[in-house]
């Protein structure tokens, strides 16, 4: 059996010719429930408030879909849910007695701040400040790694937002 997968539409992509459209069957797919496969990967990282953490995963990813500027390099797809579950799992696993709501917040800022643009982090912060609305942050501690960071910036006449 030969399966060809093909996303229409998606960027760099091309179509298959009709010659060898006619020699497959097409199948018809549907989108996944993000919010079902993000709470087992949350349970199965040992959080046990995963059915209500999974949700505000996946409500932060679509209202941020809806909200935030178009940018190419913007993803708010299962690939982005999944980036942020495992480094929730990884803070899980060296802080297990965290809360696990701040595991999730700060999992999801530390996977997605990065890449917003100025005015986008504004809304990004209404969006997450509204889903964790008792959570307070503590600022993380990632040691020599930001003051290095910090200083390249000022070297190289960056600014720090």
């Amino acid at each position: 059996a030969v399966f060809i997968t093909m996303n229409p539409g998606y960027a760099g992509r091309t179509e298959l010719p009709d010659n060898l459209k006619a020699l497959f069957r097409p199948v018809a797919m549907m989108v996944p429930d993000y919010a079902m496969i993000a709470e087992i990967m949350l349970f199965s990282f040992g959080f046990s408030d995963a059915k209500v953490l999974s949700k505000k995963i996946v409500t932060t990813f679509k209202l941020s879909s809806e909200q935030l500027s178009s940018q190419d390099h913007y993803d708010f797809g299962m690939r982005a849910v999944k980036t942020v579950i495992s480094a929730a799992g990884n803070i899980k696993r060296e802080y297990p007695n965290m809360n696990e709501e701040l595991i999730v917040l700060r999992a999801i800022r530390d996977a997605n701040v990065p890449k917003f643009l100025q005015d986008d982090l504004k809304l990004f912060n209404g969006i997450v400040s509204d889903l964790f609305p008792r959570i307070k942050e503590e600022p993380m501690d990632y040691g020599e790694m930001e003051a290095s960071i910090k200083k390249t910036c000022i070297d190289k006449g960056l600014e720090d937002v």
